[in-house]
């Protein structure tokens, strides 16, 4: 046998006799029966008297409800408005509607909740909002501007907010007007 096979023997041999050595270590050390004040504990749980357990809560039956058409809508056909202002909404084509010919503006890519006003910039042609976008640029707008994904045109811009119309849906088919803004960010 070489003398690098005979290290190597020796080394192993050693090894194995450290993890011999570490297992059993480990072994005497569990054995040891260190669990009487656990089971002090457990005795006098048991000794314990029980608690009393509530009864169940009686269920009570569920009133059910028959429904009588004398009077009264279908649930099963479409809603209609009744009254004139409803009425006007609902036939499309009428009231606001959104200009689909024009042009985009790069804040209208975004939720008008993802925009933030960070601060505002006074020229001679006006007042400008200065708008920080989801995607880390930021814009400047003034009136007239549009922003949000709802059609929303800037109305005003003050030095702590920006005034928006939104245009959105009725849910009739037509149009509406709805009022949103941005407050200056702290």
């Amino acid at each position: 046998m070489s003398a690098g096979g005979a290290q190597f023997k020796t080394a192993y041999s050693g090894l194995r006799l450290a993890v011999t050595g570490l297992l059993s270590l480990a072994l005497v050390a569990c054995s040891g029966d260190k669990m009487d004040d656990l089971r002090a504990y457990v005795e006098a749980t048991k000794a314990k008297p029980g608690g009393r357990v509530e009864p169940i809560p009686e269920v009570k039956p569920f009133e059910s409800f028959a429904y009588q058409v004398a009077g009264r809508k279908s649930p099963f056909e479409p809603w209609t408005a009744n009254s004139g202002a409803s009425r006007k909404n609902a036939v499309p084509g009428t009231g606001p509607a959104p200009d689909d010919n024009r042009r985009k503006e790069a804040l209208e890519s975004f939720p008008l909740d993802t925009l933030r006003m960070v601060g505002t910039l006074s020229q001679k042609d006006g007042m400008w909002a200065i708008v920080k976008a989801p995607d880390g640029l930021v814009y400047r707008v003034t009136r007239n501007n549009y922003m949000g994904q709802n059609h929303g045109r800037v109305t005003r811009v003050s030095e702590e907010r920006i005034d928006v119309t939104e245009i959105v849906p009725d849910g009739l088919g037509g149009w509406q007007e709805r009022q949103a803004g941005l407050a200056l960010a702290e």
